[in-house]
């Protein structure tokens, strides 16, 4: 094990010049708009590199490759007050929210409900570093740029707080190629202030008092690869009956394996035959992904997703409110024992998480004015092909060219809602109530189609001559159609959600930056770990340059105040 320390601070006459406006010239670095998730394009693109890095992604696994790099662990004493650690997930979406959680935690110190805390001598990032997918500039933008921004560097002779990330499955959408050149350089090994020594996607720390931080790479839920088992087990023989350990993974597997039973199972196996033959504790399981913050509390472990450092919330008032980990309905032949958790804490709130939920009607067409005008377009050719069947145009091509495509249209209609209802990319089964509700929606979408096409055969539009219904229906009627569309949409989304479906369609499609996350842990000198949850209930939306501030300083300020309060009440662990 050896002892990677950080450097000291460059001099300051080698730091980047302070920007003395917010202008992409000045950052070096464009402030980016939250995704807009229901985008056509966006959604077409995502889902073929999510089934892409499903098809083949065994094939562009670069954790095979990574057995030739260093195999050291990485280890963060601290001092006599103990080590202070931050961890933020889920963090490369829009600026705001992006920068305004990397401000906070770039601050040498915040007092949340008069408690005063330090800036955290450790930084990991826990996954989804970027969105909507992986490439150098989509991580200059949203990630790099952001954190350097907000610690451009550190006070001359000061230590640089390291930074650790483990990628998630946005990071895992181009092979890793990307998160290894930002996250596992040998040289330029820094992001802003902060220093990145790892030199793999997975990392060990032995932290104070005989407390261990194991981050995993799962490679989007796939599995532990050799090599990197083989350097987890070199870590653990460190590890001996008062060890206490902290597992980071890049999901919360404990709540996916409710409806996928073998979500846990490459966790539960790395804690059966890693951790557990040393006689050492997992007190802490650790993970984004999900966007918010939740914690479930068993016997002597404590489950804590934390996915709140920029993206799109996601909601939390459909988290069951007890889990089984590992679930009894596993495959796995020998699993740990099960044992009983229970859902203590959550942020936002159940009924808060509700209250944003109805928000759909008035966010998802503002942040998604592309996904109306595909419902739009789809509506106006169904209306053309459903009034060239009403007026029974025999014989003529407007015969050919409205009625004959109207069973593919109803077809696309159809078979679009089903998988919406639960696309081919997402995990977990496909129960008889996706099927339902998907046809429902697609049936209430053709019913809409059907009261359009009666409206435009009572208006004198269709019986113009020539091309000119065409040209009418489509400057007319299609955004009509594709706003009313869009709310039926969104009511579908609504009822869908109440039933446990479409959730993250509910949400992301409304792109709420509010209520974000992080958490700040103390490990004291006495060996108790104290974990601060930070919650962040609004975000900055407004910026100004600070040309002339210390160079350690942020670069960009909010120009209103960024309160943050606990999400709980902070938890101690022994």
């Amino acid at each position: 094990m050896t002892d990677d320390q950080a450097p000291p601070a460059p001099p300051v006459d080698t730091a980047p010049a302070r920007p003395r406006s917010c202008d992409p010239q000045e950052l070096g670095f464009t402030r980016r708009p939250p995704v807009p998730w229901l985008a056509p394009l966006l959604l077409i693109s995502t889902g073929l590199r999510a089934l892409l890095a499903l098809l083949f992604g065994a094939y562009l696994d670069k954790r095979e490759l990574q057995n030739s790099l260093s195999s050291d662990g990485y280890r963060e004493p601290g001092d006599q007050d103990g080590l202070w650690l931050d961890y933020v997930a889920d963090l490369g979406d829009g600026f705001d929210a992006t920068y305004s959680v990397a401000y906070l935690l770039a601050q040498r110190e915040i007092t949340v409900e008069g408690q005063r805390l330090p800036r955290g001598d450790v930084l990991v990032m826990g996954g989804d570093q970027v969105y909507p997918t992986a490439s150098g500039e989509a991580y200059e933008d949203r990630c790099k740029g952001p954190y350097q921004a907000a610690l451009p560097q550190v006070r001359p002779g000061e230590q640089m707080p390291n930074l650790y990330a483990v990628p998630g499955n946005h990071d895992w959408y181009d092979g890793l190629t990307a998160f290894l050149r930002l996250f596992a350089r040998s040289r330029d090994n820094d992001l802003g202030g902060w220093c990145t020594p790892q030199h793999r996607s997975y990392f060990s720390i032995e932290l104070p008092s005989d407390w261990w931080l194991f981050a995993l790479d799962e490679q989007s839920g796939a599995y532990l690869d050799d090599p990197q088992l083989r350097y987890f087990e070199q870590a653990a023989t460190a590890l001996g009956p008062e060890s206490r350990v902290i597992l980071v993974v890049p999901a919360p597997s404990w709540v996916k394996a409710v409806d996928n039973p073998g979500a846990y199972d490459a966790v539960d196996y790395f804690v059966r035959k890693v951790i557990a033959p040393t006689g050492a504790q997992v007190r802490l399981l650790l993970s984004g992904d999900l966007h918010h913050y939740a914690r479930y509390t068993g016997p002597d472990r404590e489950l804590i997703t934390c996915g709140g450092g920029g993206a799109y919330l996601y909601p939390t008032h459909k988290l069951p409110e007890r889990i089984e980990v590992p679930p009894r309905d596993s495959l796995t032949r020998r699993p740990s024992r099960t044992e009983s958790y229970r859902l203590t804490a959550r942020y936002p709130d159940a009924a808060r998480s509700r209250r944003y939920g109805w928000g759909v009607f008035g966010r998802l067409p503002l942040r998604n004015p592309g996904f109306l005008t595909l419902l739009g377009l789809l509506h106006t050719l169904l209306m053309l092909a459903m009034a060239g069947v009403a007026v029974q145009r025999a014989g003529t091509s407007d015969r050919g060219l409205f009625s004959v495509p109207m069973v593919g249209m109803l077809a696309i209609i159809l078979i679009g809602a089903g998988l919406f209802a639960k696309p081919p990319s997402a995990g977990g089964k496909r129960h008889a109530r996706h099927w339902i509700l998907g046809l429902s929606h697609g049936i209430a979408q053709i019913a809409l189609a059907t009261l359009g096409t009666w409206i435009w055969l009572t208006l004198p539009f269709h019986d113009w001559p020539g091309a000119l219904p065409v040209i009418t229906a489509g400057v007319l009627y299609g955004p009509v159609a594709g706003f009313v569309a869009g709310q039926l949409t969104a009511a579908y989304l609504l009822v869908a959600g109440a039933f446990g479906v479409n959730l993250n369609e509910l949400f992301a499609g409304q792109g709420i930056e509010d209520a974000k996350c992080f958490l700040r842990l103390h490990f004291g000198p006495t060996g108790e770990l104290t974990i601060y949850p930070i919650a962040i209930d609004r975000i900055s939306r407004s910026w100004q340059a600070d040309p002339d501030g210390a160079p350690d300083t942020s670069w960009m300020s909010p120009t209103d105040p960024l309160p943050a309060r606990f999400a709980e009440p902070p938890l101690t662990l022994r």
